[in-house]
């Protein structure tokens, strides 16, 4: 039955994820919000949703592992997993401002994570305020940056949603609020279960599992647009994603209930292997190739990927 109910989480997370962007894109074009905020704020929050609900659900029960583990966990999948499959499929180019503000940004967020965890082996809600106030900086400087730019890439916003009516957006909300709550749930419910049916951690099953389930959405969505050579992926969100992760899962969920790291494995592994697959991005970036990431690339990044859950399940 866990496997089940993590199945049914899963998709009861997707459905309620894509049912909330649209409403929160929606409801954002009534306010006459532009369209270049709306991507890099609303969208980038609503699609952080699930893994918020789910932090927020296992802190609340004491699963703090799981909290930790799944913004960990989906780190890790988003670089090495999401990054990596797509690169081997088709070669991605890299702008500069990877390397000028978005890579150094994820990078002190992972780093301040790693602080706070190991200063006092847990965040506590002030530390949770600090990040909040951190992405309110960041995204701040993110639409001051893009306003000076010709061409700037923001995640793709839906213009038939202008049209779109209040109460539809109302029903879309409750729907979206409602699934991403059941589905939250069940995940929290069945992980714990199957740690308890296969005698590991709640952390392994975390960092894994559910790690790559809330990362299924950006894999499938890049594979079947590398598959047809459209626009694969934007290495910027993926790596806005990681950042939103941090701060605004973590952060929200720390105010709400201070989150404590309760597997040593968190500090001794899991947070090491995230920091070095996000810092492994800036060598693979320029060497051999400069600004792009093609198949061997990838295929390092997914080899990496394939360790870390190998030592995950051993260890």
């Amino acid at each position: 039955m866990s496997v089940i109910f993590i199945l049914i989480g899963l998709v009861l997370l997707v459905v309620g994820g894509e049912f909330l962007v649209r409403s929160s894109v929606a409801l954002s074009f009534k306010l006459n919000l532009s369209r270049m905020v709306i991507g890099l704020t609303v969208v980038s929050f609503a699609t952080s949703a699930p893994e918020l609900l789910v932090s927020l659900q296992a802190a609340l029960q004491g699963f703090s592992d799981i909290s930790l583990g799944n913004v960990i966990g989906s780190n890790i999948a988003n670089i090495a997993l999401v990054l990596g499959v797509t690169a081997i499929i088709t070669p991605l180019g890299i702008d500069r401002d990877f390397y000028r503000f978005n890579w150094p940004v994820m990078m002190i967020f992972s780093i301040v994570l790693y602080f706070f965890l190991k200063s006092g082996g847990n965040i506590s809600r002030l530390e949770g305020a600090a990040l909040l106030i951190g992405i309110a900086i960041y995204l701040i400087l993110l639409i001051t940056r893009s306003r000076k730019k010709k061409n700037i890439v923001v995640e793709e916003v839906d213009e038939s949603l202008q049209t779109v009516s209040v109460f539809k957006i109302v029903v879309w909300l409750l729907i979206g609020g409602a699934a991403l709550y059941g589905g939250s749930e069940l995940l929290v419910t069945g992980a714990v279960d199957l740690a308890t049916a296969m005698g590991v951690s709640e952390r392994v099953i975390s960092v894994t599992m559910i790690a790559v389930g809330t990362s299924v959405p950006e894999l499938a969505a890049s594979v079947m647009a590398a598959l047809k050579k459209e626009k694969a992926l934007s290495l910027g969100n993926l790596i806005g994603s990681n950042i939103f992760n941090i701060a605004s899962v973590l952060g929200i969920t720390a105010i709400i209930q201070p989150i404590f790291v309760k597997s040593p494995e968190i500090l001794s592994n899991d947070i090491f292997w995230m920091l070095g697959v996000a810092f492994i991005l800036i060598p693979l970036a320029f060497l051999p190739t400069r600004l792009e990431m093609g198949w061997y690339k990838g295929a390092i990044l997914f080899l990496g990927y394939c360790i870390f859950v190998s030592l995950a399940f051993l260890g």
